[in-house]
């Protein structure tokens, strides 16, 4: 008795399948796997006690960092430097207000598996503010081991709270510079999209 029991389902599936019907879930018109795609917005913006709000306040200048970006699945590959720059800032007369307002910086084009964030880095921050003698460079790299600390160092990956805006969800993280306190803002952008 036992035997025939066992051997009453393997039938049963191997009928089906000779007949041509699929098993249960498969079906066509099954619904599709939700993948995600990413979009990165930046934002400089300066600290209350930046030098150059409290000297260059309307003074115009530039800004231009290095991003390294890795960002890579099974449907999409993608490694690279990016170089944003940002002429023609005008400095605020407050600090509430950013130099340079939030602006998409890369966007993946095919939706993958779900496989965690991006990873993004920024790696050095240049630019200057003002004019002749009361010009302030700017110039903050990472401190990499075995080299001497650099005179304004950038200090990348600081974690901010997540939260939602008219894009969507995002998570947020911070690169700072210790002696211009310069802050750029890396907003990264979960959206869903079907395989």
């Amino acid at each position: 008795m036992r035997v025939r029991t066992v051997w009453r389902l393997p039938a049963l599936v191997l009928s089906c399948l000779w007949l041509g019907l699929e098993p249960a879930g498969t079906a066509l018109g099954a619904a599709a796997e939700l993948g995600v795609r990413h979009r990165i917005d930046v934002t400089v913006s300066a600290e209350p006690d930046a030098p150059i709000l409290s000297r260059l306040r309307g003074a115009k200048g530039e800004v231009s960092f290095t991003v390294r970006l890795s960002a890579n699945s099974k449907e999409s590959k993608f490694f690279g430097m990016l170089r944003p720059s940002f002429p023609d800032i005008v400095v605020p007369d407050g600090a509430g207000k950013p130099l340079v307002q939030q602006t998409k910086l890369w966007e993946e084009e095919v939706c993958h598996q779900r496989r965690g964030l991006p990873k993004v880095t920024v790696t050095q921050l240049g630019g200057h503010f003002g004019e002749r003698e009361g010009r302030i460079e700017i110039s903050a790299i990472v401190r990499h081991i075995g080299v001497l600390v650099p005179p304004d160092e950038l200090t990348p990956g600081i974690k901010l709270d997540q939260g939602s805006d008219s894009f969507g969800l995002f998570y947020a993280f911070r690169a700072q510079t210790r002696n211009s306190r310069l802050n750029v803002d890396l907003k990264i952008y979960p959206i869903d999209c079907f395989l």
